[in-house]
């Protein structure tokens, strides 16, 4: 008979589909729906490699996209069960515990202090600082209420802190991550194939402190990882109509959603006004099954 556990007295959540890839806590008492992905793990450590750099960037990945948004959807069985998380030390799981629980905390105390703040808010500024565009108008507010220079420091200590975990440089370019994580996951595959399992909580998943034991994880192939490097979307619209009709005699046919996913901050709801105006013009043309071609 397995063992009493004791109860968590909070989960790991993040939303299943969301323009970004954000973990935090929730206290036990609150009571996930379908739209929440609740994850069993109370550890600031664990908190901070999932918000890291280097989950975001597998998880964006691997996951779908969904709605007019083109928002990530975060797909457990694919984002989180097969994600090689780094072995830690007792040091590096103290600092990254540090960082979890400071990161968590300012996020939830200057949405206390700004009820009207929101994450999607303090990230769409923290992508925009990122980028080194100028923050004015309602983004220096945004910025000024969510400390969002603090925020950035934060997820930066973090990512440092994951890539040293995986003995990575910090700097590398998502293709090289994905690549990285692609073989650490096959070589979980096989570890587990001969029975060493890297618990993540091993009081419950593995209470009788079994040695051996048959491993579930699941290979990822190169192939559903490794994505092209995304460009920026064009700010005025006759670049924006001068890419969309250069991406679509590159692809040869694909719809709106298609393209979109091509650039940074590119919407659905943009693209295909764009590939209408094309189809009107006798430079594209829509089929039936609403995609169009060059």
């Amino acid at each position: 008979m397995r063992p009493a556990i004791e109860s968590i007295p909070r989960y790991i959540a993040t939303c299943r589909t969301a323009k970004h890839r954000v973990f935090g806590f929730l206290d036990s008492d609150i009571l996930p729906d379908a739209k929440l992905i609740a994850i069993g793990l109370d550890r600031g450590d664990l908190l901070s490699v999932l918000n890291s750099r280097f989950h975001v960037c597998w998880a964006m990945a691997s996951g779908a996209n969904l709605g007019v948004g083109n928002d990530s959807n975060y797909n457990h069985a694919e984002c989180f069960y097969k994600f090689p998380f780094p072995e830690l030390n007792d040091s590096q799981k103290n600092d990254l515990r540090t960082l979890g629980e400071e990161l968590d905390a300012h996020r939830k105390r200057q949405q206390k202090a700004h009820p009207k703040l929101t994450l999607t808010q303090m990230y769409n500024v923290l992508e925009k600082v990122r980028a080194g565009e100028p923050i004015e108008g309602k983004d220096k507010q945004i910025y000024d209420d969510g400390l969002i220079g603090i925020l950035k420091d934060l997820h930066d200590q973090i990512d440092a802190a994951v890539a040293d975990a995986y003995g990575w440089p910090v700097d590398l370019p998502d293709e090289e991550i994905l690549l990285r994580l692609v073989e650490l996951n096959k070589q979980r595959a096989e570890e587990e194939a001969q029975g060493h399992i890297r618990w993540l909580r091993p009081e419950y998943q593995n209470p009788a402190g079994q040695t051996t034991a048959k491993g579930k994880t699941a290979v990822l192939e190169l192939a559903e990882a490794v994505t092209v490097e995304k460009a920026a979307w064009p700010k005025t619209l006759p670049e924006q109509i001068a890419v969309v009709r250069e991406t679509l005699t590159e692809m040869g046919e694909a719809t709106a959603e298609q393209i979109a996913r091509r650039f940074k901050r590119a919407r659905t709801t943009s693209v295909e006004p764009l590939l209408d105006s094309l189809t009107a013009l006798g430079q594209a043309e829509r089929n039936e099954n609403g995609s169009y071609a060059a």
